[in-house]
């Protein structure tokens, strides 16, 4: 997915996948009122593509179920996401492909935050203002080229 370019992170860990939610009667019932949990938002944002590697967030351990915090009532999702070396330049275009799926999956109601996990990255105060910035976001999402990478990245393939 680089284009040829050295990889910043050339032999990453790779994690094994969490199982599938078990989905219940209730879980699929449109008349039952279903707040938007930790899992469901976990489920969302684990397939995502890394921009380096052929894996998956969830495989790198970028993003994780504990790192994800949903309050339904107040409409609030925060995300933290760790990215695999403390300098990988890839962290903005990793938060932002978190975010715009995110922004895409929920309803409007809902309050986005997405940043680095506190102490795991060089920039990260300076990539989390970029990511909390909504006029940056859309600005970002503006960009074509931008747009088409953060599009493959959310691009799901078969597991």
């Amino acid at each position: 997915m680089s284009g040829g370019t050295r990889l910043e992170n050339a032999n990453p860990l790779i994690f094994q996948r969490s199982g599938e939610r078990l989905l219940t009667a209730t879980d699929e019932d449109d008349d039952v009122a279903d707040p938007i949990d930790d899992r469901e938002i976990f489920d969302l944002i684990r397939s995502i593509n890394d921009p380096e590697h052929p894996l998956s967030l969830e495989e790198l351990n970028v993003v994780e179920q504990m790192r994800v915090n949903v309050n339904d009532e107040e409409s609030t999702v925060s995300v933290e996401f760790t990215p695999t070396i403390p300098h990988c330049s890839m962290a903005t275009l990793i938060g932002l492909s978190i975010k715009v799926k995110l922004l895409r999956s929920l309803p409007d109601r809902f309050k986005i935050d997405v940043h680095i996990t506190p102490g795991t990255h060089a920039s990260e105060d300076a990539v989390n203002k970029q990511l909390a910035d909504k006029e940056r976001v859309a600005a970002a999402l503006e960009n074509s080229q931008l747009l088409e990478v953060v599009n493959q990245c959310l691009y799901t393939r078969s597991m």
